[in-house]
Protein backbone atom coordinates (compact mmCIF):
# COMPACT_ATOMS: atom_id res chain seq x y z
CA UNK A 1 0.00 0.00 0.00
CA UNK A 2 1.32 3.53 -1.04
CA UNK A 3 0.36 6.82 1.34
CA UNK A 4 -2.96 7.14 0.73
CA UNK A 5 -4.02 3.38 1.91
CA UNK A 6 -1.51 3.64 4.89
CA UNK A 7 -2.95 6.63 6.36
CA UNK A 8 -6.46 5.64 6.11
CA UNK A 9 -5.74 2.47 7.78
CA UNK A 10 -4.36 4.35 10.73
CA UNK A 11 -7.93 5.59 11.45
CA UNK A 12 -8.35 9.18 12.65
CA UNK A 13 -5.62 8.84 15.13
CA UNK A 14 -2.86 11.08 13.87
CA UNK A 15 -0.15 9.71 16.06
CA UNK A 16 -0.72 6.57 14.01
CA UNK A 17 -0.88 8.36 10.71
CA UNK A 18 2.48 10.41 11.22
CA UNK A 19 4.19 6.54 12.33
CA UNK A 20 2.53 4.97 9.28
CA UNK A 21 3.44 8.27 7.01
CA UNK A 22 7.44 8.03 8.17
CA UNK A 23 7.89 4.16 8.79
CA UNK A 24 9.99 3.45 5.17
CA UNK A 25 12.45 6.42 6.34
CA UNK A 26 12.97 5.54 9.94
CA UNK A 27 15.94 2.60 9.47
CA UNK A 28 16.77 0.69 12.43
CA UNK A 29 17.76 2.23 16.22
CA UNK A 30 16.35 5.45 14.81
CA UNK A 31 13.08 4.13 15.47
CA UNK A 32 13.28 4.83 19.28
CA UNK A 33 13.84 8.79 18.50
CA UNK A 34 9.37 8.40 18.26
CA UNK A 35 6.56 8.75 20.97
CA UNK A 36 5.60 4.96 21.30
CA UNK A 37 2.02 5.38 19.78
CA UNK A 38 4.44 6.92 16.97
CA UNK A 39 6.56 3.76 16.98
CA UNK A 40 2.71 2.04 17.16
CA UNK A 41 2.31 3.61 13.66
CA UNK A 42 5.32 2.77 12.57
CA UNK A 43 4.79 -0.73 13.29
CA UNK A 44 1.75 -1.03 11.76
CA UNK A 45 2.71 0.04 8.96
CA UNK A 46 5.29 -2.90 8.58
CA UNK A 47 2.57 -5.02 9.44
CA UNK A 48 0.19 -3.98 6.90
CA UNK A 49 3.04 -4.52 4.00
CA UNK A 50 3.97 -7.72 5.03
CA UNK A 51 0.24 -8.53 4.95
CA UNK A 52 -0.26 -6.84 1.85
CA UNK A 53 3.15 -8.66 0.10
CA UNK A 54 1.63 -11.98 1.20
CA UNK A 55 -1.93 -11.58 -0.16
CA UNK A 56 -2.85 -13.36 -3.25
CA UNK A 57 -4.89 -10.22 -4.50
CA UNK A 58 -1.74 -9.27 -4.61
CA UNK A 59 0.33 -11.05 -5.58
CA UNK A 60 -1.86 -11.71 -8.93
CA UNK A 61 -2.11 -8.06 -9.39
CA UNK A 62 1.65 -7.92 -9.59
CA UNK A 63 2.25 -10.37 -12.16
CA UNK A 64 -0.08 -8.60 -14.31
CA UNK A 65 2.73 -6.07 -14.77
CA UNK A 66 5.92 -7.88 -13.80
CA UNK A 67 6.70 -8.44 -17.38
CA UNK A 68 7.05 -4.79 -17.68
CA UNK A 69 7.89 -3.20 -14.81
CA UNK A 70 10.34 -5.78 -13.39
CA UNK A 71 11.55 -5.71 -9.35
CA UNK A 72 9.52 -2.43 -9.40
CA UNK A 73 5.81 -4.25 -9.86
CA UNK A 74 5.36 -3.98 -6.31
CA UNK A 75 6.38 -0.25 -5.59
CA UNK A 76 4.02 0.44 -9.01
CA UNK A 77 1.14 -2.11 -7.30
CA UNK A 78 1.36 -0.13 -4.32
CA UNK A 79 0.31 3.50 -5.97
CA UNK A 80 -2.35 1.68 -8.24
CA UNK A 81 -4.11 0.52 -5.42
CA UNK A 82 -3.97 4.14 -3.64
CA UNK A 83 -5.66 5.05 -6.99
CA UNK A 84 -8.86 2.53 -6.18
CA UNK A 85 -8.65 3.82 -2.98
CA UNK A 86 -8.82 7.50 -3.76
CA UNK A 87 -11.33 7.13 -7.21
CA UNK A 88 -13.65 5.50 -4.81
CA UNK A 89 -12.98 7.66 -1.18
CA UNK A 90 -16.42 7.74 -0.66
CA UNK A 91 -16.96 4.39 -0.14
CA UNK A 92 -14.55 4.25 2.77
CA UNK A 93 -14.42 7.68 4.56
CA UNK A 94 -17.50 10.06 5.65
CA UNK A 95 -14.77 13.03 4.69
CA UNK A 96 -14.22 14.07 1.58
CA UNK A 97 -11.34 13.05 -0.07
CA UNK A 98 -10.25 17.36 -0.67
CA UNK A 99 -11.22 17.60 2.97
CA UNK A 100 -8.90 14.68 4.56
CA UNK A 101 -5.67 15.08 2.66
CA UNK A 102 -6.03 18.54 3.62
CA UNK A 103 -6.33 17.97 7.39
CA UNK A 104 -3.17 15.61 7.06
CA UNK A 105 -0.79 18.14 5.34
CA UNK A 106 -1.89 20.30 8.49
CA UNK A 107 -0.14 17.73 10.52
CA UNK A 108 2.22 17.11 8.50
CA UNK A 109 2.81 20.95 8.57
CA UNK A 110 3.00 21.06 12.19
CA UNK A 111 4.57 18.36 12.85
CA UNK A 112 7.27 19.06 10.23
CA UNK A 113 9.65 19.19 12.69
CA UNK A 114 9.30 15.61 13.87
CA UNK A 115 9.64 14.47 10.77
CA UNK A 116 12.74 12.12 9.21
CA UNK A 117 15.14 14.19 6.48
CA UNK A 118 13.74 12.33 3.73
CA UNK A 119 10.26 12.62 4.18
CA UNK A 120 11.13 16.44 5.24
CA UNK A 121 12.32 17.00 1.77
CA UNK A 122 9.74 15.23 0.02
CA UNK A 123 7.16 17.20 2.20
CA UNK A 124 7.09 20.13 -0.16
CA UNK A 125 6.63 18.02 -3.27
CA UNK A 126 3.91 16.23 -2.06
CA UNK A 127 2.02 19.08 -1.17
CA UNK A 128 2.30 21.20 -3.95
CA UNK A 129 1.62 18.44 -6.30
CA UNK A 130 -1.22 17.42 -4.15
CA UNK A 131 -0.43 13.42 -4.28
CA UNK A 132 -2.82 12.20 -2.05
CA UNK A 133 -5.40 13.68 -4.13
CA UNK A 134 -4.50 13.17 -7.24
CA UNK A 135 -4.29 9.58 -7.35
CA UNK A 136 -7.87 9.40 -8.14
CA UNK A 137 -7.26 10.53 -11.50
CA UNK A 138 -4.87 8.62 -14.21
CA UNK A 139 -2.77 11.50 -14.75
CA UNK A 140 -2.35 11.75 -11.23
CA UNK A 141 -1.07 7.86 -11.25
CA UNK A 142 0.83 9.00 -14.20
CA UNK A 143 2.89 12.17 -12.65
CA UNK A 144 3.90 10.36 -9.57
CA UNK A 145 5.02 6.94 -11.69
CA UNK A 146 7.09 9.46 -13.58
CA UNK A 147 8.12 11.31 -10.73
CA UNK A 148 9.29 8.11 -9.21
CA UNK A 149 11.22 7.77 -12.41
CA UNK A 150 13.08 10.19 -12.13
CA UNK A 151 14.28 9.89 -8.93
CA UNK A 152 15.62 6.01 -9.04
CA UNK A 153 19.08 5.21 -9.49
CA UNK A 154 18.16 2.24 -11.85
CA UNK A 155 16.00 2.02 -15.18
CA UNK A 156 12.64 1.51 -14.53
CA UNK A 157 9.30 1.60 -16.50
CA UNK A 158 8.18 3.25 -13.94
CA UNK A 159 7.24 6.92 -16.09
CA UNK A 160 4.56 4.69 -18.36
CA UNK A 161 3.08 2.60 -15.84
CA UNK A 162 -0.12 4.02 -16.26
CA UNK A 163 -0.22 2.07 -19.76
CA UNK A 164 -0.30 -0.67 -16.97
CA UNK A 165 -3.17 0.09 -14.97
CA UNK A 166 -5.25 0.81 -17.92
CA UNK A 167 -4.54 -2.61 -19.70
CA UNK A 168 -5.40 -4.09 -16.38
CA UNK A 169 -8.12 -1.64 -15.17
CA UNK A 170 -10.68 -4.10 -14.36
CA UNK A 171 -8.98 -6.89 -12.92
CA UNK A 172 -6.81 -4.65 -10.84
CA UNK A 173 -10.30 -2.81 -9.57
CA UNK A 174 -11.32 -5.99 -8.63
CA UNK A 175 -8.40 -7.51 -6.96
CA UNK A 176 -8.19 -3.97 -4.86
CA UNK A 177 -11.77 -4.40 -3.95
CA UNK A 178 -11.54 -7.97 -2.69
CA UNK A 179 -7.64 -7.58 -0.78
CA UNK A 180 -9.03 -3.80 1.00
CA UNK A 181 -12.13 -5.76 2.65
CA UNK A 182 -9.34 -8.43 4.11
CA UNK A 183 -7.07 -5.46 4.97
CA UNK A 184 -9.30 -3.58 6.78
CA UNK A 185 -10.20 -6.59 8.67
CA UNK A 186 -6.93 -6.64 9.15
CA UNK A 187 -6.35 -3.33 11.11
CA UNK A 188 -8.87 -3.73 13.05
CA UNK A 189 -8.23 -7.07 14.46
CA UNK A 190 -5.20 -5.00 15.91
CA UNK A 191 -7.39 -2.37 17.59
CA UNK A 192 -7.59 0.14 14.48
CA UNK A 193 -10.77 2.25 14.74
CA UNK A 194 -11.90 2.53 10.98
Amino acid sequence: MNFLAHLYLSGNDNELMIGNFIADAVKGKEIENYKSHTIKGIQLHRSIDTFTDLHPCFKDSIALIRAKQGKFSGVVMDIFFDHFLAKNWEKYHKLELRNYTNNFYQILNKRKEELPTKIKMMLPILISEDWLYEYQFIEGIKNVCEGMSRRTRFESNMAIAHFDLLDNYETLETNFNNFFQDIMHFVKDKGVLL
